[in-house]
């Protein structure tokens, strides 16, 4: 009897040892967070975005061969009054494109090197609709793109509501070579509630998180290329139409969009 209950235990830990080697979800890190930057867009309804804070890009394709015109005004994002930003997307002719939406960066306002950026955001859908969390790197006027490397906290293709995806890009990996993984959820939506997309981002380390979830870790050993990670990024939030991306929108996509932002904030490790 002994002998046979030495097998089972045996047989068991077997079992439990191989299951443990199959399973991949990664562990999520450890570790404490100092708050740096935040904004949680208090102000009244059709306010433009805080100044001292947000700059607008404005014009059209930023090199995907998007369709639609980004403007500054607030017909394309602005304070609800109830404490989100809101960035709308219209079929609308303007300046030569058929769609307006906006771009708001942090360039030149605010810029960091390394931490955890998050942002509550509740996307919008419809084929050709391509909503964007991400961060560039500050020195992209110096050395161009991709060699300023990019961070896509979270980007989704509107006629996929139950996926979103975190990238990244430089030398070697951008476009359709960048290093990607996605996030999907079961029986819902991303347009449906608010989310929670973040990154943590350290010398030699990536991670990327919904709803405090990790899902997708780089390294620099993951890349093909260099790591170009190690200098001061800024933030943009925008929804593009259309581009290389996501495809062109169809008869069935809902005019306006909106992509609602609860606030962004971001920390530096402790």
């Amino acid at each position: 009897m002994q002998h046979y209950i030495l097998k089972i235990n045996i047989l068991s830990l077997l079992i439990l040892v191989a299951w443990a080697g199959c399973n991949d979800d990664p562990e999520t890190p450890d570790r404490n967070w100092q708050l740096t930057w935040s904004d949680e867009f208090e102000g009244e309804a059709g306010q433009l975005p805080d100044p001292e804070k947000w700059g607008f890009d404005v014009g059209t394709d930023w090199g995907n061969q998007q369709l639609e015109y980004d403007t500054d005004r607030a017909d394309n994002a602005s304070l609800d009054g109830a404490g989100h930003l809101v960035i709308t997307t219209k079929r609308e002719n303007y300046a030569g494109s058929n769609y307006t939406s906006a771009r708001i960066t942090t360039q030149g306002l605010f810029e960091q090197t390394y931490g955890r950026f998050e942002a509550r955001i509740k996307i919008p859908t419809g084929a050709g609709i391509w909503p964007a969390f991400w961060l560039l790197g500050a020195d992209i006027q110096t050395t161009g793109w991709p060699e300023c490397g990019e961070i896509d906290i979270m980007e989704a293709r509107g006629q996929q509501p139950s996926i979103v995806h975190g990238s990244v890009h430089g030398p070697g990996y951008s476009a359709g070579e960048a290093i990607t993984d996605s996030y999907s959820l079961t029986n819902d939506r991303f347009d449906n509630d608010f989310h929670v997309y973040a990154v943590e981002w350290g010398e030699d380390y990536i991670d990327y998180f919904v709803d405090d979830e990790l899902y997708l870790q780089v390294r620099p050993d993951d890349l093909p290329g260099e790591w170009v990670y190690d200098h001061d990024f800024f933030i943009i939030l925008n929804v593009a139409v259309g581009g290389s991306y996501v495809g062109f929108p169809n008869n069935d996509t809902p005019f306006p969009q909106t992509m609602e932002v609860d606030w962004v904030k971001v920390y530096s490790e402790i």
